[in-house]
């Protein structure tokens, strides 16, 4: 069960971890954690996600149970708010915490659960590996921890994540399932599905597509507040600030629709840049459809969002209100 994680660790270049870890170095998991504050916004967001999440893995009682363990988990609680600190406070970016873990797989569980529903079989069903309930079991572990390496840093988080979620993993799943093939295998999908879920190595499974789409939709409004409130003016925040809405539903003519609405054209870089090539990566592309539309079409005109800008040092754009 072990196996992974060490080939991890030395692709890697960590050696010098002993693996499997003694009782001496094992750090003990505590029991609760402290509830952080929460951001304005962010709470009715996550409560949102959590109750989409819930709605469903309701009658699944593999991915409910394994819901159950990892989002109360106090080690996957700390990796998400270190997480955190290091993508908004360090690098200015919008939250990878436990507000954007929610999201994704809330949004990610909506397009696979979509897929299934269309009569479209998950890789994980179709390999003999397991049944919906654990396809939907790898879709929501690996959302729920695909960027917990960005502690570490952002850059190669991708690779930190698998270092982290690994132990995780090899403590979270024997509560699920009792024998130990099933378990590496489950395992590996969930790796898999993580370490794709930027679309760069494509998505490879139906499941790592939802995940690598789903991961993209959180691009609303208040997402990109507490970095431009830091005075980060970047397209990346000004573009998250145009879009009001994400909405993902069956289409009509395809399984999966996802609508955004924008108030904004700025918020066609979030679609362009993030999610359009999330969609073209992966193997569900012909299953999902994007449309577009505008908060106040009738006026035509749209909102603003800065009152002006000036250049800092030749590099860095801050927003400054002309007051002649």
């Amino acid at each position: 069960m072990h196996n992974l994680t060490c080939n991890i660790l030395i692709m890697t270049g960590i050696t010098s971890l002993p693996y499997p870890p003694d009782s001496e170095t094992i750090l003990p998991i505590p029991k609760t954690y402290p509830e952080p504050q929460p951001q304005k916004g962010d709470e009715e967001i996550r409560q949102t996600s959590i109750s989409t999440i819930i709605n469903l893995v309701r009658n699944k009682p593999k991915v409910r149970n394994i819901w159950n363990l990892l989002h109360q988990d106090s080690e996957i609680n700390a990796h998400w708010d270190c997480a955190n600190y290091i993508t908004v406070k360090k690098l200015g970016m919008n939250d990878h915490g436990r507000v954007h873990a929610m999201v994704a797989t809330a949004s990610a569980l909506r397009i696979f659960d979509l897929l299934v529903r269309s009569g479209i079989t998950p890789d994980l069903v179709s390999a003999g590996i397991g049944d919906l309930d654990d396809a939907y079991l790898v879709v929501l572990t690996a959302a729920l921890c695909h960027d917990i390496g960005n502690q570490i840093h952002r850059e190669d988080h991708i690779t930190h994540s698998l270092i982290l979620v690994a132990p995780i993993l090899d403590r979270i799943l024997p509560q699920v399932y009792d024998e130990s093939v099933k378990i590496i295998q489950v395992r590996a999908f969930i790796l898999s599905l993580i370490y794709s879920h930027h679309g760069d190595p494509r998505p490879l499974t139906i499941e790592a597509g939802a995940v690598c789409i789903g991961d993209a939709t959180d691009m609303t409004t208040g997402r990109a507040r507490s970095a431009y409130d830091q005075g980060r003016v970047t397209i990346h925040t000004i573009s998250a600030l145009s879009i009001d809405q994400v909405s993902i539903d069956q289409g009509k003519e395809v399984p999966v629709e996802i609508t955004i609405r924008m108030s904004n054209s700025a918020g066609l870089f979030q679609v362009q840049e993030i999610l359009g090539p999330k969609i073209a990566a992966g193997p569900i592309t012909q299953y999902i459809e994007v449309k577009i539309r505008f908060t106040d079409e009738s006026s035509g005109v749209e909102k603003q969002i800065l009152s002006g800008m000036k250049l800092g040092n030749g590099v860095g754009i801050e927003e400054f209100y002309d007051r002649d």
